[in-house]
């Protein structure tokens, strides 16, 4: 005989409805309870009551016994298990569920699962995967449930938008980006369609699409009035998001006003909406700003922000800081954030707090003095990425682009040193290649450049996780476009592989077409031909052109820039020039000599000194000074006694000898007495 309580709960599963959760997990329990339960009816009792718990919010309680079913419950309950995970924050939980389904049966998943798949990559922040399972489940109509439909616009277009927040706009099909009709039907799809606009900056467009949500929630009459407030609360936030962009403070104002914190049911959300609430206050003392930053509230139990939010709210906190002068604090937090992880890492919350703990150690200075606080640092610090974007930009400013292309290179040179994928992924980062790219573009040294580029394409090229290849795509079509300028047969062929590959993973691309086309067409004809239909006709692309109307308006030809005229003044021309220049325009009779001027002290009484044109050492008033000077004027010419001399013939016709003459002879003892030698 059958026992009561399986009877009573096959009664109750036959006419379930969403109001019998309780009433269920009360037969349930029973069911299992009874000894009499055995096989199908105690698996069925066992599954009814983690579906009842699932149902009453109690996921706690549902993981719970689903664990003590044992391995035949589990294997049953792979979605309920990873819904279960997923809703109390154990993602990686969740992930590890969902691959041992894939495994379980060899099958593909079912919709429940690739529909919780989907929700944990977007809250992973792998928008990508969660966009693409929303596209598979949205084709697969076949096997849609009833109000499917609208579920799915709506998390697709949280996920496209969540796509534009991260710059990743080339992962979003072109029907997407624009919202469509149903989309504005939805207070979620409008809501979404303005944070996509948001992302773009398309404030005004997103002005249009908040209104249209918030009027669409406030009439819907399929939630109550608690309901109702709660899903108010991110629309008014974004409002006056918006508005504070748009330059309407009083409006941003008014609306924020509106929000009612004690009506927002997610942490998150709420530690958002008090974020804008100070800045929206304007307070300008630091030190008061600081504080109440301090005073935003902790995000609370499984809830959480997004990697941009969290970022952006760390940003703010630090800054406020600094303002306040809290150097040591700021200066710590980016010690301890580097401590924990000293490989290189470029997420915008590491690179900004390297940046933000160079400007705590330098004091918010800046110029060469910053530079000597921060340059030791480095050596400390060699893979803090935001430390040395903000030393590079520092020797920028101060006009020596030289030395910081060289410590870019020396950083790029330590981490080809490690020869590591996390290393080499942000060797070739866009942004540092981007950065080496423009410095090596201001110095002229376009191999360099090149090289640089070729280098990046393939190794994005090599990758064969989609993430990655489609994070480097946007470089490799750069790299692709600047290789095309080259005439070099090797930058030529480079440029070819990376169209080709960019080809392969997005055939729509018109750019990477065209690309491809443009590097083989003068080397490989027959790479090119399969490609040339994809590409517009040039009769199509001079359509509207009047070549007649251009040839007769002739070659434009750029306007003479006139250099700037230097505060030195010029080199006066010749005299002489300038007279036959001036004589030459005005006559013979117009012809003008120059006045000399003469000096201040001029007397034109006073004869002048005949001898003023001769060295000092040759006029007759000389007189040098000391014993050697008499002498040399004893010997000297002027004023002096005339040395006599007198030409000796040598004998045999030697030649001839200058001698001096002597003075006259006699006894008159002018001269010395010779000394007599010893005999």
């Amino acid at each position: 005989m059958a026992d009561p309580a399986v009877a009573a709960l096959n009664s109750l599963l036959r006419g379930a409805s969403i109001q019998d959760h309780g009433e269920a997990l009360k037969l349930a329990t029973a069911a299992i309870q009874s000894a009499k339960v055995q096989g199908s009816d105690l698996a069925t009792a066992q599954h009814t009551r983690v579906v009842a718990l699932l149902k009453l919010d109690r996921y706690d309680d549902a993981l719970r016994a689903i664990a003590e079913g044992g391995d035949r419950l589990e294997s049953a309950c792979f979605f309920e298990k990873a819904y279960a995970l997923y809703k109390t924050g154990d993602l990686e939980g969740a992930q590890a569920v969902l691959k041992n389904s894939e495994k379980g049966d060899g099958q593909a998943p079912k919709r429940g699962l690739k529909h919780v798949a989907a929700q944990v990559a977007y809250r992973t922040e792998k928008f990508e995967r969660a966009a693409a399972i929303y596209r598979d489940l949205k084709e697969d109509e076949a096997n849609a449930n009833y109000g499917e439909e609208s579920d799915l616009r709506i998390n697709l277009t949280a996920a496209t938008a969540q796509l534009e927040w991260n710059g990743k706009d080339w992962a979003v099909r072109e029907d997407e980006k624009q919202p469509a009709r149903d989309d504005l039907e939805a207070f979620e799809t409008a809501y979404n369609a303005a944070c996509n606009c948001i992302a773009k900056g398309d404030f005004g467009k997103a002005a249009v699409f908040l209104k249209r949500s918030r009027d669409l929630c406030e009439a819907t009459e399929d939630l109550n009035e608690e309901e109702k407030k709660a899903e108010l609360v991110p629309i008014l936030v974004q409002q006056a998001y918006v508005f504070t962009k748009l330059g309407k403070a009083e409006d941003a104002a008014s609306i924020q006003k509106l929000v009612v914190l004690s009506d927002v049911p997610e942490s998150s959300t709420n530690v958002v909406a008090q974020a804008n609430a100070l800045i929206l206050q304007g307070e300008t003392n630091p030190f008061m700003a600081q504080r109440l930053a301090q005073s935003l509230p902790q995000i609370k139990g499984n809830d959480r922000l997004f990697g941009y939010q969290n970022s952006a709210l760390m940003r703010n906190k630090y800054t406020i800081e600094l303002q306040a002068q809290k150097f040591e604090a700021v200066s710590k937090a980016a010690a301890r954030n580097y401590s924990k992880d000293q490989a290189p890492k470029i997420s915008s919350l590491s690179c900004d707090l390297g940046s933000l703990g160079a400007a705590a150690v330098s004091q918010a200075k800046t110029g060469k003095e910053a530079l000597n606080k921060i340059l030791p640092l480095l050596e400390k610090r060699p893979n803090d990425v935001g430390l040395l974007l903000t030393i590079i930009q520092l020797y920028i400013q101060l006009n020596n682009p030289t030395q910081a292309l060289r410590l870019l290179e020396a950083f790029f040179k330590r981490l080809e040193a490690a020869a590591t994928p996390d290393y080499s992924d942000v060797r070739f980062a866009p942004g540092l290649v981007a950065l080496a790219v423009s410095l090596y573009r201001t110095q002229g040294r376009h191999s360099a450049l090149r090289n640089e580029l070729s280098k990046a394409a393939a190794h994005w090229q090599s990758k064969t996780s989609s993430d990655s290849s489609e994070a480097g795509s946007s470089l490799v079509r750069e790299a692709g476009i600047e290789l095309l300028q080259s005439s070099h047969p090797s930058d030529l062929a480079a440029a070819g592989e990376a169209f080709t590959h960019l080809v392969a993973s997005q055939p729509n691309d018109k750019i990477a077409t065209a690309g491809l086309v443009a590097s083989f067409a003068t080397s490989d004809f027959a790479k090119v031909q399969p490609y040339l239909d994809a590409l517009p006709p040039v009769e199509k692309l001079t359509q509207g052109i009047d070549v007649n109307a251009l040839l007769e308006a002739g070659v434009a030809v750029l306007p003479v820039v006139q250099p700037p005229s230097s505060k030195k003044r010029k080199l006066e021309e010749d005299g002489t020039e300038k007279e036959k220049q001036q004589q030459q325009q005005q006559g013979p009779a117009a012809k003008k000599h120059r006045k000399r001027k003469l000096p201040k002290s001029y007397d034109p009484d006073k004869k002048p000194d005949p001898e003023r044109w001769l060295p000092l050492r040759d006029r007759s008033t000389y007189r040098p000074k000391g014993k050697k000077g008499k002498k040399r004027a004893a010997e000297a010419t002027q004023g002096g006694v005339v040395r006599e001399e007198e030409t000796l013939e040598l004998a045999g016709g030697a030649g001839s000898i200058k001698v001096e003459k002597s003075g006259g002879g006699g006894g008159g003892g002018g001269g010395k007495k010779k000394k007599k030698g010893k005999k």
